[in-house]
């Protein structure tokens, strides 16, 4: 059968199954995601405690099981792709290579914070509006775990931008610098688009985790407490990234 000829190359079954489970996880994950920033948040912002508690125990606590498992899945898929796609030793050199370390180490980053970070900082904040509901006492520690979650949510929102760009890269963009995107960069040229990716990416993580001046710090306030500032600049992250290869490639 087709589908099985040399399944683990990079035309087999192996990479067009772990492609299309990549797709279905990772549309559901991003999708829960922006909804999460776009719609619940200011949603909840209108309601009072009451409907706002009924709605986390209702719909976000369902919401979030979703999300995380699609996370999960989204990775493993995007691991599964690596191992089945046969690369050449300069691959990660390349304009399309890089592309994927970027989209890899961005993905990465992001479904730790929903394991690591969401997902527990969640379930206190879900778990003291339950006990609230149910005659009990708030948990202390539910303000604090509920800012924890939203700003690695908000931060994982303005990863998504760059790295739906660079996952896309190697397929549409790359070429512009080599023969399929073949080129092996200048060791000069490769380095300084690492840096400023670098710096980038550890500076808005660890903000988002509160250790770079705090939840409040400057940059989560900058780029962080409102979506339409994340958008943005998660537009010009990717702008200047892919600028970085038309400059210096």
């Amino acid at each position: 059968m087709e589908l099985f000829s040399d399944f683990m190359g990079m035309t087999g079954g192996g990479q067009a199954i772990g492609r299309y489970a990549h797709y279905l996880a990772g549309i559901t994950w991003i999708g829960l995601l922006y909804f999460f920033n776009f719609i619940q948040g200011s949603a909840f912002a209108e309601m009072s405690d009451g409907a706002r508690g009924e709605a986390l125990r209702k719909i976000t606590w369902r919401t979030l099981w979703w999300f995380r498992w699609a996370a999960l899945g989204t990775w493993l898929t995007g691991v599964w792709i690596l191992i089945a796609q046969e690369v050449r030793g300069d691959y990660f050199r390349s304009a399309a290579g890089m592309g994927i370390s970027f989209g890899f180490l961005l993905g990465t980053t992001m479904a730790a914070n929903v394991w690591m970070v969401i997902w527990p900082a969640q379930q206190i904040a879900i778990g003291s509006s339950v006990a609230v509901s149910e005659g009990g006492e708030a948990d202390p520690a539910a303000p604090a775990a509920a800012k924890r979650a939203a700003r690695a949510s908000r931060v994982n929102t303005l990863f998504s931008i760059p790295l739906v760009f660079f996952m896309m890269f190697p397929s549409h963009f790359s070429m512009n610098f080599g023969s399929s995107g073949s080129l092996t960069l200048d060791p000069g040229a490769r380095i300084t688009i690492w840096i400023v990716f670098f710096v980038i990416w550890v500076a808005m993580e660890i903000a988002a985790l509160g250790k770079l001046g705090g939840y409040d710090g400057f940059l989560n306030k900058k780029v962080l407490d409102n979506h339409r500032h994340t958008i943005g600049y998660g537009l010009g992250i990717t702008l200047v990234l892919y600028l970085l290869f038309e400059i210096l490639a």
